[in-house]
Formats: structure tokens, sequence, C-alpha cells
């Protein structure tokens, strides 16, 4: 039955432990007042366990802010911005110390004379300003990967190739080039060349990326984005200089009530193409190539330039959600394509020409993509970048009342005798001040303590950690005596006991206030020695 009798002392000696036995966790107080006190011929006849856990934590919490001893603390250097964030498990402060350099500890004391209010951006006529309108596409300038935010088609192989190769059977294959799409200097590039199959003699596959864009309560939207239409590209051609290979790449920007993931019917096959299809041509054509696929409408760039282009007032009004949608391809012509004199593909005789031409990328760009719902914001705009107000900034860049280290030992304050009259006690001291924005978290000081130590005493509810919810043994009694008046007060069948478990709750919580207070008859006589009058002992 010993509480110690499995731990030996070099096992706690050795340990981590230290001075836990001074604690019994949440879970043995329930597990203990679950068998003891409910159950047949018993206060409670019977309880579920979650409402005496859930009592149970509430009567930790309650007691954790003026029974149980506080024990958190943190302490920091104070910025250059005054500022301390409030811890996580921050319930309220018990005492904020300035610590000089004998690790003494100096009160601070909270300022009543100013405040950091929400100071709201003014236009110049007076009014409120709202901020603009929030650009609703996520990653719009591509300064991330487009995991999360973007969905797009996969490059896939093109059918230029830059080389041979041969296998070990003897059979002679081509190394085809792969199409790129990439982030490349903040901009989603596509690299594209030309495409032989499916149908199609020449342009290249057609690749995309779209975005779900939530429209539940706008009428209109506005869409910007910034683009950039790939070169030509000549060649010499049997013998024919200067021969076009691939004109301007196109490049649209648009927004489609379709979801792209799923697709467009085929006008022949009437199968669903999603626009993941890449291919430029037959029953599997890809989405991509089509602009009908804009049904809210689109720009475009096709005429090898880099601009910025608009669309207002998209009627967006019958949906809920649409997609803002990309498309890229390169027309490359029949030109471009490189056929073989000799050989096949799979076969055993070498494939000629072995040298290639018409193997550089058209590049294809966008930089930005921004659709606004107009009028959306609704919210006020903060004046200052820092978010504090003017008045608290103005504050802090002075010197405080309590900032004057005066020692009046010669006459230099005496010009401005009877300034001091009615100078609250709490300014009346070198330590400094602060002011505790709750709203924002933060805990703002008075300049003289930029750069010095500072201890923040606070009170928990001693929830915040498993490791945390533990009761005193001095205070066990008084969470089971809590619990079980929770409990009875919450049911028709024990109202007539309540009375009595109200008083017992209320001698237990001041027996464990009395026992936990850590009151020593020597500890008390010394401070009364240290007071004027002398006490005889």
């Amino acid at each position: 039955m010993g509480l110690l009798d499995n731990t030996t002392q070099n096992q706690y000696y050795q340990g981590n432990d230290f001075g836990n036995y001074q604690f019994v966790s949440l879970e043995d107080i329930i597990n203990q007042f679950m068998v003891v006190y409910v159950g047949d011929q018993k206060i409670i006849n019977k309880a579920s366990r979650i409402d005496v856990a859930f009592h149970a934590q509430r009567a930790l919490a309650e007691l954790s802010f003026d029974t149980f001893k506080s024990t958190k603390a943190q302490e920091i250097e104070i910025p250059p911005t005054l500022q301390m964030t409030l811890p996580q498990d921050y319930v309220n402060y018990t005492k904020l110390s300035c610590v000089d350099s004998s690790g003494i500890k100096h009160p601070l004391y909270p300022t009543k004379h100013t405040s950091n209010p929400f100071e709201i951006l003014q236009n110049s006529d007076g009014t409120y300003f709202f901020g603009e309108e929030a650009n609703n596409v996520l990653n719009p300038s591509f300064d991330a990967s487009l995991n999360g935010t973007w969905s797009s088609s996969t490059p896939s192989n093109s059918s230029a190739w830059d080389s041979t190769r041969i296998t070990a059977t003897g059979r002679y294959f081509l190394n085809l080039i792969a199409d790129t799409q990439a982030i490349v200097n903040g901009e989603l590039t596509f690299g594209q060349l030309w495409y032989n199959g499916y149908g199609s003699n020449g342009p290249s596959r057609a690749y995309g990326a779209w975005q779900r864009i939530d429209v539940e309560f706008a009428n209109t939207i506005d869409l910007t984005a910034v683009a950039t239409s790939g070169a030509r590209q000549t060649a010499t051609v049997d013998g024919v200089a200067d021969t076009l290979i691939c004109d301007y790449g196109v490049v649209r920007v648009g927004i489609t009530y379709t979801d792209p993931d799923i697709g467009w019917p085929h006008a022949t096959t009437g199968n669903l193409i999603p626009a993941t299809k890449t291919p430029p041509g037959g029953n599997n054509k890809s989405p991509n190539y089509n602009s009908d696929n804009y049904e809210l409408g689109y720009v475009e760039w096709s005429d090898g330039t880099s601009s910025q282009k608009e669309l207002e007032d998209i009627d967006v009004s019958n949906y809920t959600e649409v997609w803002v949608y990309i498309q890229s391809y390169s027309p490359w012509t029949t030109s471009a394509v490189t056929t073989m004199t000799a050989g096949t593909i799979g076969g055993t005789t070498p494939i000629a020409p072995t040298s290639v031409d018409h193997v550089t990328h058209q590049e294809n760009s966008v930089g930005f993509v921004s659709v606004i719902v107009p009028g959306q914001i609704q919210t006020l705009s903060s004046a200052n970048e820092d978010n504090n107000s003017s008045t608290w900034n103005n504050y802090k860049s002075l010197t405080p009342s309590e900032n004057n280290n005066d020692d009046y030992e010669d006459d230099t304050y005496w010009p401005a005798q009877g300034e001091r009259y009615g100078l609250e006690p709490s300014h009346a001291q070198v330590n400094g001040s602060f002011y505790i924005d709750e709203i924002r978290g933060k805990i703002h000081f008075s300049s003289n303590i930029s750069g010095k130590t500072v201890i923040l005493d606070y009170i928990s509810d001693s929830l915040g950690t498993d490791s945390e919810m533990k009761v005193h043994k001095f205070a066990e009694e008084a969470m089971y005596r809590w619990i079980l008046h929770a409990i009875a007060s919450g049911r028709i069948q024990t109202q007539q006991i309540v009375p009595r478990l109200k008083k017992e709750k209320f001698a237990a919580v001041r027996q464990a206030k009395l026992r936990l207070s850590n009151i020593k008859l020597e500890e008390i006589t010394q401070i009364l020695r240290g007071k004027s009058k002398q006490i005889k002992h």
C-alpha cells in the first residue's frame, strides 16, 4: 500500500522527478473520486467519468487562481521595441519586476494615464479608410511552390530529341526532350517544344494551372494578371533562311465555373477531359488549348510581349465558386518537326540524323495573378505599421515621470518647486512602469527599461499540459469537496444535500489556503523585528 514501495531512493536521486511527491495527479483524483464517492449507498448514486473529469478540471482552474502557489515565471531582456509577449498559458500577472546587476528584483507598476488604443486610419476628409481589397489568389506572385495553392498539369516529353540510344538487344531509340514547368525568378514559366502525334503535327503540348476562388458573397470580381508571351523562333529549313518554326507563344488567364480537375466534355466523344491532359490533339486533346473553356472571360498574350492586363466586373452572382485558370501552349509549325531519314524507332538500323535541330524551348510565363472582390474589405485599418497607437508611441518616446532620478542633493530641481505635489506613489519611483495590452497580447514598458532584465510572475489555470494537471496534497481534499458539490448542484435528486456540501467545500478550500500559505512563526517574527518598533520575544 505504500506510495514509495516501488521506487528506491537510488531511482529518485538518479532521476529528474524531484519534489513530485508533494503533488497528486488529476487523473488519480478522478479515479479515487469515482471509487469513493460514486456508487450505491454513496452520496452520488451514479455519475459518468466525463462529468467528474469536467468538474475536476474546473476545480483545478479555479483553485489555481487564488489558492495554489503561483510558480510560473518568465525572464527576458527588454528589446528596443519595449514589448514583451504574454506567455502562452497566461491568465493574469502577479508581479512584474526589473532585475539589477545584483539579481535583486525591483517592482514595476502599471501606468494608469495612458493606453494603446486601436488608431483608425482616416482619409484626408476624415472618413474611415477600410483598406485595399484583398487578393483572393493564394501565392499570386509565385513566391513559393505551387503545392497547396495551385493545381497544375505535369510536364511530359515533347517529340523533339537530343540524341539516340541503342539497347542491349541492338535496337535504336530517341532520347526525347522533356517540356518544363517551374517557378523561375518569381514567375510560373512553361518551356515547350514541338510535338508530333495524336493527329497533330507541330504544336506543343498544352499546360495549365488553376486555383479555386470562393465567390459565395460576391456579385462581381476583377481579374488582373501579368504575363509574357514567348518569342518567335526561326531557322534555316530546307535551305530557306529565317523560316518560321514557332510563332509567338500563347498565354491566357481567365475565369471559369468548371473545375479544371474534372474537365470539359470533348466535342466528339463527350468524355470529360481534365486540364491535366496535355496532348495537343485527337480525342484526348488538352483543354489548355481551348479558349472556349473560359466561360466567364479571359485575357490573352500572343504577340511576344509582356504586360499587365485587367478584366473587370466579371459577373459571378450565380456561382458560389469559380476557378482562376492559366493556359499555355506554343504554336510550333510543321517546319519544326524533324524527321528521320534512315532507320526506325525500335529497329536495328541506326537512326539518322543523329544531330537534331529545333530543340530550344519556347518559354511562356505568368508573373502575377489577382482576383479582387470589390468592396470586400469591411474592417478598419490601423494608422500605424507597428499597430501601436500614436498615444503609446508618444508616451514611450518621452522620459516618463518615474524616470526622474533627481536625488535632491543640490538646488537643480528647486526651480520646479511644488510641481511634484500630488504625484501618485506608483510614479514616485525610478524602476519604471508598464501597460498590458490584453487584445494584442503584449506588455509595453516605459523607455527607462530598455535593455534591462524583466521578470514576469504570472498565474495560469494549470490546464495547459498534462504534466501541469496536478494538485498539491494540501489541497487534495478541497478538490474532492469541490467536485462533490458541483455534481450534486446540477442534479434535482440531490438538492437537499447541496447546502451541506457547499459548507464542506468552503471549509476545505479555506483549509487548503491556510496550509498552502506556508506561514512560519519564526519567519513572521523576523519580519516584525525589522519594523521600527522592537518586538520582545
